[in-house]
């Protein structure tokens, strides 16, 4: 037995009972590599795998909380912070992590659950702009997340993507990874305040898929937690979830999700030896450490 654990990472986010997303998807993420993944639950979601009825949020001061008591009692290496679904719980959050600004912070934010209140979606990406993008040290979202991120009133013209990107970056935020899903391919491009670091470019998954973001947002968590520099996290986390993709199955009727465990499901079928077809996320069918598939 050891007295050390490893590496600690915080998430926020929605308990999502299918396991496909939410806190559940980062802390299989966060385990599969190496880290011992703490939750503080932002709400609920009453779904399945083909889609979600309700969503309800919690009272921020519990978020809050759930927070401070886990930082008070152990050395945390990240914060990951995703689906939020209220303004008040943004800025509880924003004021938990203002006083750990040592600790990278992943920012992943979702707003489709609030979709049908506009209101209420637009103070809630505003507030995230404000609170904390400037406390990000990496922010992964689409082209209108961000665009929507910097402009979040919706009444002025939209910027332009690299306006958007731009304009984050000038706030605080130290790193922005843009994702673009075309119909064959996804083209996440990293940027920093010095202009686009790198550009990688890979096959779009041909079912739907649940949890992606939240995969590759934990990923990154889990390197930055083990030591790592941005942009290469952003690379090996990249290679993670396409593996994890290779290799997702369907559990119920709807959507697939990332197998966050392939390589313990590869090896087992390496050590019993079994013949036949290989498993799809098998190292012949992927790209070589180190290298993005293009």
């Amino acid at each position: 037995m050891s007295s050390e654990s490893p590496p600690i990472v915080l998430t926020f986010g929605l308990s999502d009972p299918t396991g496909g997303a939410g806190l559940q998807a980062d802390l299989l993420t966060l385990a599969s590599m190496g880290c011992h993944g703490v939750s503080a639950l932002t709400g609920y979601t009453v779904r399945d795998s083909a889609g979600s009825d309700e969503v309800t949020g919690l009272d921020p001061e519990v978020v809050a909380n759930q927070a401070r008591m886990l930082l008070e009692d152990m050395p945390v290496a990240a914060f990951k912070v995703g689906a939020t679904t209220r303004a008040e719980v943004v800025s509880a959050i924003a004021e938990v992590v203002a006083d750990y600004d040592d600790v990278p912070l992943i920012l992943a934010p979702d707003f489709t659950l609030d979709d049908e209140h506009v209101l209420a979606a637009d103070e809630l990406r505003e507030t995230i702009a404000d609170l904390l993008v400037p406390q990000t040290t990496l922010l992964i979202a689409d082209a209108a997340t961000l665009i929507a991120l910097a402009q979040p009133d919706g009444d002025a013209e939209a910027p332009s993507l690299d306006a958007a990107i731009a304009h984050l970056l000038s706030t605080g935020c130290e790193y922005i990874l843009s994702m673009e899903t075309g119909t064959h391919r996804v083209v996440n491009t990293l940027y920093c305040e010095d202009g686009q670091l790198r550009q990688d470019l890979w096959d779009r998954a041909t079912q739907p898929m649940l949890g992606l973001t939240d995969t590759l947002g934990a990923a990154i968590a889990a390197l930055l937690a083990n030591g790592q520099e941005p942009p290469e996290a952003v690379r090996e986390a990249q290679e993670y979830l396409y593996q994890a993709v290779q290799s997702a199955f369907r559990p119920g009727m709807g959507a697939w999700m990332p197998d966050r465990f392939f390589w313990a499901r590869s090896n087992e079928n390496e050590d019993s030896g079994e013949d036949g077809e290989k498993p799809a996320g098998d190292d012949a069918d992927l790209p070589p450490p180190g290298e993005a598939r293009h």
